[in-house]
């Protein structure tokens, strides 16, 4: 294992002390009068270094302070605020508070949160890490400070988590557009390093192949969480005039919402000409005239328990590692009835 970076290795780099260099990173520079171009120097260095900070060291600082730092990837999607909801009444029952940040999917901003959050001295951390953060969540395992993974995982990383069966939910969401009768099944999945996301994508793949489709990648379009509006609406043009699918599997909630609405600037009428199923239900399919079959994941259950873990740790160090694996459910009102 690589050694970690210290503060002193950051203060050689920069050509300080190591208690300036303890000042900037604990956001003291200003009441210690430290200049902005040496502050902007040391994160600088901190950041090339790999530098993460001893949060175990800081917690001990201290007893208990009955507060859990909950960090999840985007706030605004519905699926993540409900599950926000669910983890801040569950902790509050156990009398624990929760502080909680979105790291909008990005690293950078995760590390940030992060080190704020520890400076709130909190007990440990629920969080739903972003992409390209095995690093981070790397080093904060190996600080030591209780920790659960909710929603995303590291195949390499023991850890605790919470998770759904992704794999699986994919694998029966395509399935039921199978079982309708169709065969030319169109899936739009983001383009990912995120394990989930990748169960996800192998579990239309596995169903296609099933059913005798052994090339479902035909099929497959994969888009990016950055261009997401243009990318679904050339995916949808290509699955529906150039593939000629009869159904498409929208792999989030926030995929499905763009191409329902790319499906009806081409023309198509949702579930009569184009079937669709989509993972993670939204408000906006309330105000649609027809049915959209969803996969339901079972968001109290894992936030009750992420924080029962997640709380355990914190007042029993010796607790072994738990992973709890959930199964989703499609959620749909209509019955079953042939393609013609």
């Amino acid at each position: 294992m690589a050694r970690k970076t210290s503060l002193k290795d950051i203060a050689n780099k920069v050509g300080v002390s190591t208690s300036l260099v303890s000042y900037v990173l604990n956001n003291k520079d200003k009441e210690n009068r430290v200049g902005k171009e040496t502050a902007d120097k040391i994160r600088k260095a901190a950041k090339e270094l790999n530098y993460f900070p001893n949060l175990n060291a800081r917690s001990l600082k201290t007893n208990i302070s009955h507060t859990i730092g909950l960090i999840v990837a985007d706030i605004s999607n519905p699926f993540f605020s409900s599950l926000a909801r669910t983890i801040e009444d569950e902790a509050y029952a156990r009398n624990y508070t929760v502080i909680f940040g979105s790291s909008d999917e990005n690293n950078d901003k995760f590390i940030k949160v992060l080190d704020f959050l520890s400076t709130r001295q909190v007990d440990g951390f629920i969080v739903a890490s972003p992409e390209e953060s095995r690093e981070t969540v790397l080093g904060l395992k190996e600080s030591n400070v209780p920790l659960v993974l909710i929603d995303r995982y590291f195949s390499d990383i023991v850890v605790n988590t919470v998770m759904v069966d992704n794999f699986k939910a994919s694998f029966e969401a395509t399935n039921h557009l199978l079982n309708k009768g169709h065969k030319r099944i169109g899936a739009i999945v983001y383009e990912s390093t995120l394990l989930h996301y990748q169960d996800r994508c192998n579990g239309y793949l596995e169903a296609m192949k099933q059913a005798g489709i052994v090339d479902g990648t035909q099929f497959l379009a994969k888009v990016n969480h950055q261009s997401l509006q243009t990318e679904i609406q050339e995916a949808v043009q290509k699955l529906i005039f150039e593939d000629k699918v009869t159904a498409i599997y929208f792999s989030t909630n926030t995929i499905a919402t763009e191409g329902l609405k790319q499906i009806k600037n081409v023309g198509k009428k949702i579930q009569e000409e184009i079937d669709v199923v989509a993972f993670d239900e939204n408000l906006i399919f309330q105000f649609l005239d027809v049915h959209v079959p969803f996969v339901s994941q079972p968001i109290k259950k894992m936030g009750q328990e992420a924080v029962r873990i997640l709380i355990d740790q914190i007042e029993n160090k010796d607790q072994g590692i738990i992973n709890v694996l959930l199964k989703a459910t499609l959620e749909t009102k209509e019955k079953l009835q042939k393609v013609n």
